[in-house]
C-alpha cells in the first residue's frame, strides 16, 4: 500500500468507515495492553528494568559503528556472509545475487518487517521467484495482497469468516471459520513449502555483536523450520537491530515479551550463530546477513530523533494509543504503523510533505512513551516534526494564514476581546439549545463526530471585572451582635447543662 499520493484524510474516513475493523482493533488491543501490564506486575521494579533497557539501547546506538563492525567480523569468523546497503533497492538486489546463484524458484519467508520495507515480495515475483509468507497472519494478508496493520499481530483487522473466505479461494473448496479448521489447512499447505524451499528467509530480532549471533522470536515455530531447514538462510535486518552482549540480550528478551504480548518469554527464542558445522545435525548450508540503512543513518548524532533506533518493535505503542484503536494500520500508508510508524515513516523517507502528514496523527496524549520499553520520548518527536512541516512551509496555505491571526489575536488584549465578542455572534445563528451540531468549514470536521458548546455571552474576564466592580460597590456588612452577658455564647437568662 503506498502511502504518497493517497492522503491520510482518505485513508481515516475509510478506516472509521469500516465498524468491524475499529471493533476488532480495540478488542484484541485491549487484550494486549492488559496481557502487558499483567506481565509487568508480575516483573517488579518496572521502571529500573525500562531504564536499563533503555540505556543498553542508547549505548548501542551512540557507538553504532564500533558494535556493527564487531558483529560483521563476528559473523564472518563463525563462517557467514554479511552485506550493508545503503537503500532498500541495493538489499533487493543484494538478495536477487544471492538468489541467482542459488538458481532459487521458491523463498520461505518467516515474519520480517525489513523486507516489508524493501517491498521484497514484489521484486521476487518480478524475477519469476515464488515468496511464500509462512507466518500464518502474513500468509493470510498474501492471499489478501495486504499488507500488515500490525507490528506483531499483522492480520488484526481480520475475522475467522473473513479468512475462511480467503483460504477457500485458495484450496477451491469451503471451510468452517473455526480455529483448528483453519489453522490446520494453513500447517498443511505451508509444511511443504519449509520442505521445498530453496531460500529461507528471517528477519532479525536482535543481533549480539560478540558472537555475531542472529536472534528470532516467534510463537509459531515458523521462524526454526524456516531458517533450519532450506540450504540457504538469508537475514534481512536494520542496522540498529543489535545489542553488545548475551547479557543485554536478555533484558531486551524480557522487556520484548512483556510490551509485545504479556507473556514472560515467547515460545520459541533461537540464537543462529552461522550456517551448519561439521556435526551439527540440521541447519543451512550458507548464512547470509544484509544489514539495511535506508534512511536510519540520517538520524545518528540528530539530538531529537537519534533514539527512535532504540525501538525493538514491541508495538506496545500502537496497543494504547488513541488514534491507531480507532483506524488500525493501513491508514498510516506504509510499512511502520502506530506512533513508531508517525515517527519513524516521514525520517526513513525523508518526506515531510506527504509522509510528515502522519505527525499529526497522533492526540500527544503520551501514552506512547508510558507503555515504550525502551522509554523512546516519540509524542516529543511528533511534535518536533510537525515543527519541522510548518519550517518548511508543507501545510496549507490557509492553516498558516489562520495560525499567524491566531498569533496576532492573542498576542493583543483589544484584538483578543474583540475576538471573543466576534465568536459569540458569529457562533449564535449556528446554536441549538447552546450546541453546534454541524459547524461549516473547517470546523466541519470536528461536529463529525461530536458537538461544539456554544461560546457564553459574557466571558470569564467580563464576570471577573463585574463581579469586582459589584464588591467594590456593595457597603461593608454591619457586625453580628453577641449577646450582652453570659459566657461562650450563652444567655444570661438560661442555658446550660441542667
Amino acid at each position: 500500500m503506498a502511502l504518497i499520493g493517497t492522503g491520510l484524510k482518505k485513508r481515516t474516513e475509510k478506516a472509521l468507515a469500516d465498524h468491524f475493523l475499529r471493533k476488532a482493533v480495540a478488542f484484541t488491543t485491549d487484550k494486549l495492553k492488559n496481557g502487558r501490564l499483567g506481565a509487568i506486575d508480575e516483573m517488579g521494579s518496572w521502571e529500573i528494568w525500562r531504564e536499563r533497557a533503555s540505556a543498553i539501547r542508547s549505548h548501542t546506538i551512540a557507538h553504532l559503528d564500533y558494535y556493527l563492525n564487531q558483529f560483521a567480523e563476528n559473523v564472518h569468523a563463525g563462517g557467514g556472509h554479511v552485506y550493508f546497503c545503503s537503500n532498500g533497492d541495493e538489499a533487493v538486489q543484494t538478495f536477487m545475487e544471492i538468489a541467482r546463484a542459488k538458481q532459487a524458484k521458491l523463498v520461505a519467508k518467516g515474519k520480517s518487517m525489513v523486507s516489508e520495507e524493501m517491498h521484497l515480495n514484489h521484486h521476487l515475483e518480478d524475477h519469476g521467484i515464488e515468496a511464500i509468507e509462512t507466518d500464518l497472519g502474513e500468509y493470510i494478508l498474501q492471499l489478501a495482497k495486504e499488507t500488515p496493520s500490525h507490528l506483531i499481530i499483522p492480520a488484526i483487522h481480520k475475522n475467522k469468516q473473513q479468512i475462511a473466505n480467503l483460504f477457500e479461494e485458495d484450496a477451491g473448496r469451503p471451510f468452517e471459520p473455526e480455529t483448528k479448521i483453519l489453522a490446520a489447512y494453513a500447517r498443511q499447505k505451508l509444511r511443504n513449502y519449509f520442505l521445498e524451499a530453496d531460500i529461507g528467509l528471517t528477519g532479525c530480532n536482535f543481533g549480539v555483536a560478540e558472537t555475531g549471533s542472529i536472534t528470532l522470536v516467534s510463537n509459531e515455530g515458523n521462524g526454526r523450520m524456516v531458517s533450519s531447514i532450506p540450504k540457504t538462510h538469508v537475514v534481512v535486518m536494520g542496522m540498529e537491530r543489535l545489542v553488545p552482549t548475551f547479557d543485554d540480550v536478555e533484558v531486551m528478551l524480557n522487556m520484548l515479551a512483556r510490551s509485545a504480548t504479556g507473556q514472560k518469554l515467547t515460545t520459541y527464542t533461537s540464537f543462529i550463530t552461522g550456517p551448519r558445522h561439521q556435526g551439527d545435525m540440521d541447519g543451512p548450508e550458507e548464512l547470509h546477513v544484509i544489514i539495511l540503512d535506508n534512511g536510519r543513518s540520517a538520524q545518528l548524532g540528530d539530538p531529537i530523533f537519534q533514539e527512535v533506533l532504540n525501538c525493538i518493535r514491541c508495538a506496545a505503542c500502537l496497543n494504547v494509543c488513541p488514534v491507531y484503536r480507532q483506524v488500525g494500520g493501513h491508514t498510516y500508508g506504509d510499512v511502520y504503523s502506530g506512533p513508531i510508524g508517525a515517527v519513524l515513516t516521514p525520517l526513513l523517507k525523508q518526506d515531510m510533505k506527504e509522509a510528515g502528514q502522519l505527525a499529526y496523527a497522533s492526540s500527544l496524549c503520551g501514552a506512547c512513551y508510558e507503555a515504550c520499553p525502551v522509554k523512546i520520548p516519540l509524542h516529543d518527536m511528533l511534535v518536533h516534526l510537525r515543527h519541522r512541516k510548518v519550517k518548511l512551509k508543507l501545510t496549507p496555505l490557509a492553516e498558516r494564514l489562520a495560525f499567524k491571526a491566531f498569533q496576532t489575536t492573542f498576542g493583543n488584549v483589544r484584538l483578543y476581546k474583540m475576538a471573543m465578542s466576534a465568536a459569540y455572534f458569529g457562533m449564535k445563528p449556528l446554536a441549538r439549545g447552546g450546541i453546534i451540531r454541524k459547524a461549516p468549514g473547517p470546523a466541519a470536521g470536528w461536529t463529525q463526530s461530536r458537538f461544539l458548546p456554544m461560546m457564553p455571552k459574557q466571558s470569564f474576564r467580563d464576570r471577573w471585572t463585574a463581579l469586582q466592580r459589584e464588591l467594590a460597590q456593595t457597603p461593608p456588612a454591619e457586625p453580628v451582635a453577641g449577646p450582652k452577658d453570659g459566657k461562650n455564647g450563652s444567655s444570661a437568662k438560661g442555658g446550660g447543662h441542667s
